[in-house]
């Protein structure tokens, strides 16, 4: 009984080594082994038929381009409570919103048009059910735009954002931050607003001032200067050099203008301590309609033809 007793020994003590061995290299999960976070899907994209509310008929489209003015709210839940009007759970502080007549799920830029802050946002549900209002915030959207009233002057503009900005709205998170508006475009979207015909909420009526936007680096514009045909005894200037050039606007910030001329197929230039974001040269006024309408096509209406100044 004994030797065997004996016998037993070596292979508890290796079966105990084993154990022990593995407990020492055990290495807790990578982030990359961890189950991947919750993502909704972008597909099927919902439309859905014509429907009415309060007497209001609202028809769902699929615009190419979608570009207005008008006030957001904040949504505290879904169209249908928990959940959205496609089908997916409401989640407070994800970046969504409601929509009348977008596509189910499509995704928008929205501008706070007191600060000039801008977003990407999924719209994934159906409302505001109010003619005041446009669109409708989760609470994590508004927060990220910085509303701290139930309702704010806004610019909801559809948008085609890159892929990891749709996967980072998919999982909840948010998408890269976006350029702030120039204060020379907000001035004509706020002009947009006003022309609309559309008066503040009375929920809005206690909405911030527009907080100072002096103290930190940002878009300026130089005074629109269109240019005079110069005489010259060398004849008209060629179309590599341009009398013409179309200027988007004037930052104070490097870094800002280079990474706004990237987004709009623009480039840069500098002088007199400002870096200008601008389409051209053009030999001539009417070729330089083209700068005009490709300014416009990504969002800055505002922006002018002016004399080349070879800056």
């Amino acid at each position: 009984m004994r030797s065997s007793n004996r016998a037993l020994i070596p292979a508890l003590a290796a079966l105990i080594g084993m154990v022990n061995g593995g407990a020492s290299n055990a290495q807790p999960l990578k982030r990359s082994d961890m189950p991947a976070a919750t993502m909704v899907a972008d597909a099927p994209v919902m439309l859905g038929p014509s429907y009415a509310v309060d007497g209001v008929t609202y028809t769902p489209a699929d615009p190419v381009s979608y570009d207005e003015v008008g006030y957001a709210s904040v949504a505290e839940e879904g169209s249908n409570g928990a959940a959205t009007a496609n089908g997916e759970s409401f989640v407070a502080s994800a970046i969504t919103a409601a929509h009348k007549s977008l596509p189910l799920p499509s995704y928008v830029e929205v501008t706070a048009l007191d600060s000039g802050r801008t977003i990407l946002v999924r719209v994934n549900d159906r409302g505001p059910m109010r003619n005041d209002r446009i669109i409708a915030l989760s609470p994590g959207a508004a927060a990220q735009l910085g509303m701290s009233a139930q309702s704010a002057p806004v610019r909801v503009r559809r948008v085609n954002p890159p892929d990891q900005d749709q996967v980072a709205l998919r999982r909840h998170g948010r998408a890269a931050e976006r350029l702030e508006s120039p204060d020379a475009l907000l001035k004509v979207l706020g002009e947009r607003l006003g022309k609309h015909g559309t008066s503040a909420p009375p929920s809005s009526q206690t909405a911030p001032v527009k907080p100072s936007r002096t103290a930190k680096p940002g878009a300026t514009f130089d005074p629109p200067t269109l240019a005079k045909p110069a005489a010259s005894a060398s004849g008209p200037a060629s179309a590599a050099t341009g009398r013409y050039i179309v200027q988007v606007g004037a930052f104070s910030s490097r870094e800002r203008a280079e990474t706004l001329a990237k987004r709009i197929d623009a480039h840069v230039t500098s002088g007199g301590g400002l870096w200008r974001v601008r389409f051209g040269p053009y030999p001539s006024q009417q070729a330089a309609q083209a700068g005009i309408r490709a300014a416009a096509a990504k969002g800055f209406p505002n922006a002018r033809i002016m004399a080349n100044d070879g800056q």
